[in-house]
């Protein structure tokens, strides 16, 4: 017999002992109960004996669960009946009051099994919950850690391989998603297993081995969704072929999937963020650089032109000369005074969208031929989204802009503040066409509306 042969029958011993374990000790204690009746009830007498039974129902319910409680019960009847009711050492018995005894004891053994049995599994259940809490915490934890998608695919990969005993894969992009991360680290995924990983992202369902699309693959995709927006894609396989997750946690995959993409959005909303600072500080520096050339050039050339006209009125050098210089300051003057214009252009030309019309610059919003009223903080979210038409902008990036840094986690303010702008400025506010909601990102103002 070699090793693995050696350990496959190992494994099985241990399996059909486990399964055995439970009965024989449930009648072990049936047979400790008999074995301390028979010592007490020449003392006592047999009426103090029934009850020696009930702490081994008890204790084969509590510990075994419902079948070894139930076998508690009968068992206890039965050996009381034979030994220590008339005609000992036989099953008959003579004496109505033995009889009620006997279906007393089976009743209340019965009784008392099942609701032990019950408090085992309510303590199951709640050890379960408990477990799959600490489990999902303990996910959740690592991803905060996590500020891209490698990173996050990283952590869900060596976690999740961990927790199911599975090969992970984390995929990302379309339409041909791109390995983010993948354990074991020498996994290499076939055309066939990118094309299901494709078509999960795609449809939305999950595809592969045990699903209802696509089995011509070892792994199971699930699509990893925000809204109607997919982000990823998380491929489970086993290498014996078994389903990668045992019905009995599918709940918990499902709350880590949730997990994962919370994590996924957090980093594409934190990158957002990142690259509109970027842009803002681009601006303001540019500003600012338009500003400095303005101030500091422009007296320059005005007072090289006006020297220049001096000396001509004064008949001093080269008449030419002195044209060419004036003439060539004069252009530079207004190239410099064109260039610093364009810093403010932006905001000094209206926006015009539909029947609104947003004036950064003079803070006024029009529709048709009348101006509307905004209060401070819906003329703040209305000037951040005109700023940028056509783009998202997230949740965070608003409320940090109207309300301030310590209010980004108050969404119902951006909700109310939507809300009162588009019942000012839409056609109908309950379809809106101007302010649209990206779903669990933020929103948008339509540039070509």
């Amino acid at each position: 017999m070699d090793d693995a042969e050696f350990l496959s029958a190992r494994s099985r011993k241990k399996t059909a002992i486990s399964a055995v374990r439970p009965y024989a000790e449930t009648a072990a204690m049936v047979a400790a109960s008999t074995l301390i009746g028979m010592l007490i009830a020449p003392r006592w007498g047999n009426s103090a004996v029934d009850l020696l039974y009930l702490p081994a129902v008890l204790a084969a319910a509590g510990f075994y669960g419902l079948v070894p409680g139930l076998l508690a019960a009968v068992g206890s009847a039965l050996a009381f009946n034979f030994y220590f009711t008339e005609p000992y050492r036989t099953f008959h018995i003579e004496s109505p009051e033995d009889i009620a005894t006997v279906i007393f004891l089976f009743i209340v053994a019965l009784v008392t099994s099942q609701l032990a049995a019950r408090m085992r599994a309510a303590m199951e259940t709640a050890e379960a919950s408990a477990a799959r809490n600490a489990a999902i915490a303990g996910f959740a934890r690592r991803l905060l850690s996590s500020s891209d998608d490698d990173q996050i695919g990283e952590v869900v990969c060596r976690e999740i391989s961990k927790l199911f005993g599975c090969n992970a894969v984390l995929m990302t992009g379309q339409p041909t998603p791109d390995v983010r991360a993948v354990r074991p680290r020498h996994m290499v995924l076939t055309p066939t297993d990118v094309a299901a990983a494709a078509w999960a992202m795609e449809s939305g369902r999950p595809v592969g081995r045990g699903a209802k699309t696509v089995n011509a693959t070892e792994w199971i995709f699930y699509p990893l969704r925000s809204g109607s927006m997919a982000l990823a894609v998380l491929g489970l396989a086993r290498d014996d072929g078994a389903n990668p997750v045992p019905p009995g946690q599918l709940e918990l995959l499902d709350s880590l999937i949730d997990q994962v993409v919370l994590a996924m959005e957090r980093s594409r909303l934190e990158a957002e963020a990142h690259a509109f600072e970027a842009t803002r500080e681009r601006d303001r520096v540019r500003s600012a650089l338009l500003s400095t050339i303005g101030l500091d050039i422009g007296p320059r050339l005005s007072a090289i032109a006006k020297a220049a006209s001096a000396l001509m009125r004064a008949g001093e050098g080269d008449k030419g000369l002195l044209t060419a210089i004036g003439s060539e300051a004069s252009k530079l003057q207004r190239y410099v005074a064109d260039f610093v214009k364009l810093g403010s252009e932006q905001d000094e030309k209206p926006l015009g969208l539909g029947e609104v019309t947003i004036d950064l610059f003079h803070r006024t919003v029009r529709r048709g031929n009348r101006d509307v009223h905004l209060a401070p903080k819906e003329y703040a979210v209305l000037a951040e989204l005109a700023k940028h038409p056509g783009r998202v902008l997230s949740h965070a990036h608003l409320l940090r802009t109207a309300w301030g840094p310590a209010q980004e986690q108050q969404a119902d303010y951006l909700r109310v503040a939507i809300r009162s702008l588009r019942q000012k400025l839409e056609v109908d506010p309950s379809h809106p066409t101007l302010i649209v909601n990206e779903p669990a990102v933020g929103y948008r103002l339509v540039a070509n509306s």
